[in-house]
């Protein structure tokens, strides 16, 4: 019932690669059902880069990540984040 981002940063890239589909199901699927019910799901270009996952190997629905995006994403009005 709210706007929901996720952003893929450090080697949760990895999670949002089709290269690794078999490691990553239940995550995959999760990222998947998210982007079909409205919500964001970014990717870090720098980690992207650092790990070797390209564009390419993304997930449908994901995008990579830049400030403008991003940004908007983590100081939208009463937006909440959260990082572990």
């Amino acid at each position: 019932g709210h706007p929901l981002t996720i952003f893929l940063n450090d080697k949760g890239v990895l999670v949002g690669s089709m290269a690794n589909a078999g490691k990553y199901p239940e995550h995959q699927k999760a990222l998947a059902d998210v982007v079909a019910k409205g919500g964001t799901v970014l990717m870090c270009p720098m980690c992207m880069k650092h790990y070797g996952v390209r564009e390419a190997d993304m997930l449908p629905g994901i995008k990579v990540g830049n400030p403008e995006l991003t940004g908007g994403a983590l100081f939208r009005d009463n937006g909440k984040t959260l990082t572990w």
